[in-house]
């Protein structure tokens, strides 16, 4: 059997540049890219999800995979892929921001534990309602939904040398800055009600100059942040749920889809 050089760079490039989109996607995406599963575990889902989005990649160019139009082809999977992660990422980084000011604000920022998600050190609040988070990203499906937008993307933005534009990127840009206002959705009730309870401090404190104030306040302040975390948990199902819609519908708008 004899295969030219063109039928081989075809047959590379078919598997190799649907690759690097679904391994750039899943290295920042969460869950799928948590540091807490391991290496080969993330290696086998990359190649999973590449075997299995590959009956729905259409025809791909047939171009050597080592030439600067190859190249050029892996720069622009790869930033496909992590765009997308990224969006959906940011919405996490919500959820630590907001975790971060609550301990902040009620004295707990000082208990902090690496975060299985990013490797780094975060306050234990924060990791608190980043596990909440995943749960609510898997119990609604959005794992699923980060498949089919990334099968989706295949057809509105196929392999080839041009991909995102600067303009889909503003996109990407603006949902940056949504990480901010969902960070403070998600930590405005507890911040409010803690403002309220240091303002009654701060009035005690002038009524009873001789009243240790620290060894009084903190435990108090603790114990009501703890339960106004408790009683403000019914509602962020409902923020999760629109910053999760907020962020498919970016990313789709971001592949070029319908959103």
């Amino acid at each position: 059997m004899h295969f030219s050089s063109a039928e081989i760079a075809a047959w590379v490039g078919a598997f190799l540049w649907p690759l690097t989109r679904v391994a750039a996607l899943v290295s920042v995406a969460p869950v799928l890219g948590s540091r807490s599963l391991p290496r080969r575990i993330r290696l086998m889902v990359t190649l999973a999800l590449t075997w299995a989005v590959l009956p729905f990649v259409p025809s791909v160019p047939v171009v050597e995979p080592l030439s600067p139009a190859g190249l050029l082809i892996v720069a622009q999977q790869a930033l496909i892929g992590l765009s997308m992660g990224f969006l959906l990422r940011l919405v996490f980084g919500a959820l630590e921001l907001g975790g971060q000011l609550i301990a902040t604000q009620m004295g707990l920022s000082f208990a902090s534990l690496v975060d299985p998600q990013s490797g780094a050190q975060s306050p234990l609040l924060s990791q608190f309602y980043t596990l909440l988070g995943t749960l609510i990203f898997l119990g609604l499906h959005g794992h699923l939904l980060l498949i089919r937008l990334l099968v989706d993307s295949f057809a509105t933005l196929p392999v080839a040398m041009a991909g995102v534009d600067r303009d889909l990127l503003w996109t990407l840009v603006v949902w940056a800055s949504r990480m901010f206002a969902g960070a403070v959705l998600i930590s405005l009730p507890a911040i409010a009600s803690l403002l309220v309870v240091n303002l009654a401090f701060g009035v005690m404190t002038r009524a009873a100059p001789q009243l240790n104030i620290f060894a009084v306040g903190f435990p108090i302040g603790l114990i009501l942040g703890l339960l106004i975390v408790l009683y403000s948990l019914p509602t962020l199902l409902q923020q999760l749920d629109g910053l999760f819609a907020e962020a498919f519908r970016s990313i789709g708008q971001l592949t070029g889809g319908t959103g």
